[in-house]
């Protein structure tokens, strides 16, 4: 395995500049002639962190995608929150998920390009997502997948690839992700820094590093298209293509490159954090949302805070919101009852009591759950998956329990943000307004929700800085 080390931020600074503008008008013109749809399925709900006005459908039934196929916008997300789901959740899901895309496909009569949005810090279900989807769709309508780009770049969240070595930001250094703590996640955890190797990691060696397809940053930042382009045609076999990224200037070069290749009839599937949706999807660049675009005039409860990601970075900013400029009433939720019959339900009647008393006299309340982990003894990753869903769904169903309709709700973490979007708050179909922090988006619900038309954010559990949670409340509550 490659020897990584820890190195300075400032070799961000070092990388080429490039025009932007010129790369803007190439990157405009090429999108004109991409007449595909772009489906995104999203892992967790955080993966919509830097677009705005797009659509996520929250099931995959055929009503929803056709819904997603026929809307004027290039793109739509469905998320599946996968990243919770059990290895047979998750593989039931996705063939449902590849017929119901190749089935609305004919009967629009409108091709397709799906993008497996995953964690920037490259957890999940890899690659069996992807290789599903690609034997299940090439089965069903008769493409077949040249190469799958892996592409975990996410400048929001200080996710960065250089030299295919893929950075994770922590303060002014920059961490090989195989020596976070995210590496050493129970159900996804992985040992390799370097994409290629992870790759073969992943695959059980069935892919090569030394075979994969690399896109460096010297070819991206001389704007080498033409070579681009051309590396991209020769894939086959579902070959791995590693993109490296430090800027969304090296996104747009690539996306240019990859337009080319895939009207050249070369097919691709994408595995990606959320770049590279911002950037094929055409969406524009919009201004941070502000309090008045979040909160109701008209509402004189308080909001709701709820806490369940247990990463180190939420743990930081939980603490940190307790020297919040407005008051706060924290209460924890303690899941380590989860062994105890009736534990959670008990749990969950004694917290909603104080939420329900403090948020219907004006007070916004921070739930969080214990901070001492709960993990079982065993190496069961599917047992461990079950007992955390167990647990989200205690939590979460405080929001679905609650009477009073809140100033504003936030979710930290993405199975809890996924759970309360979809159990607890019943969306259907939302739309993405944008961000309230760089990384950290919000939903508009839906009229069929348990608060129609309201705000809600879905803050991932490992994006931000220390005082990010604490800013973001001091805007809601200002």
């Amino acid at each position: 395995m490659r020897e990584v080390k820890p190195i300075s931020i400032d070799i961000l600074n070092t990388f080429k500049q490039v025009d932007e503008d010129r790369l803007n008008e190439l990157l405009a013109d090429e999108l004109k002639h991409l007449d595909r749809k772009i489906v995104v399925l999203d892992d967790d709900p955080t993966g919509v962190q830097t677009v705005h006005d797009i659509s996520v459908y929250t099931d995959w039934d055929k009503d929803s995608m056709e819904q997603g196929f026929n809307e004027k916008n290039s793109m739509f997300f469905i998320l599946t929150n996968s990243r919770g789901f059990t290895v047979a959740q998750t593989t039931k899901a996705h063939k449902e998920i590849s017929k119901n895309i190749v089935d609305v496909s004919k009967k629009v009569n409108k091709d397709f390009i799906i993008i497996s949005r995953s964690d920037s810090t490259m957890r999940g279900h890899y690659p069996l997502e992807t290789n599903l989807l690609k034997s299940e769709v090439e089965r069903l309508s008769g493409k077949l997948f040249q190469g799958e780009i892996i592409m975990p770049f996410f400048k929001e969240g200080g996710r960065f690839t250089i030299d295919n070595v893929h950075y994770v930001k922590e303060g002014e250094i920059l961490v090989p992700a195989g020596m976070t703590e995210f590496a050493k996640d129970k159900s996804f955890g992985y040992k390799s820094s370097d994409i290629g190797e992870w790759c073969e990691e992943k695959t059980k060696g069935k892919y090569k590093s030394s075979d994969m397809i690399y896109i460096s940053s010297k070819e991206l930042r001389e704007l080498n298209i033409e070579a681009i382009t051309e590396k991209l045609k020769k894939a086959e076999g579902f070959n791995k293509i590693i993109v490296n990224a430090t800027d969304y200037v090296d996104v747009k070069v690539f996306t240019i490159a990859f337009i080319r290749a895939v009207n050249s009839g070369k097919e691709f599937m994408f595995r990606s954090a959320a770049a590279i949706t911002k950037v094929l999807g055409g969406v524009s660049d919009k201004e941070l949302l502000t309090k008045d675009e979040l909160v109701s005039k008209g509402n004189t409860n308080g909001g709701i805070i709820l806490v369940g990601s247990h990463v180190n970075k939420t743990t930081q900013q939980l603490e940190e919101l307790k020297n919040c400029k407005y008051p706060i009433e924290f209460i924890e939720f303690n899941q380590h009852l989860v062994l105890q019959e009736n534990g959670l339900k008990n749990e969950v009647k004694r917290v909603i009591k104080v939420v329900e008393e403090k948020i219907s006299s004006g007070k916004t309340v921070a739930v969080y759950t214990r901070r001492e982990r709960f993990d079982l003894d065993t190496n069961d990753k599917d047992k461990q998956l079950m007992i955390s869903v167990e647990i989200s769904d205690a939590v979460t169903s405080i929001i679905g329990m609650l009477n009073v309709r809140p100033n504003f709700i936030i979710a930290k973490g993405g199975i809890t943000s996924s759970d309360v979007g979809t159990k607890a708050l019943r969306v259907k179909k939302a739309t993405v307004m944008g961000q309230i922090k760089p990384g950290i988006p919000v939903w508009m619900t839906g009229k069929e929700s348990k608060f129609p038309n309201m705000p809600y954010i879905i803050f991932p559990g490992n994006v931000g800085e220390i005082s990010t949670l604490r800013e973001s409340v001091e805007i809601l509550m200002g």
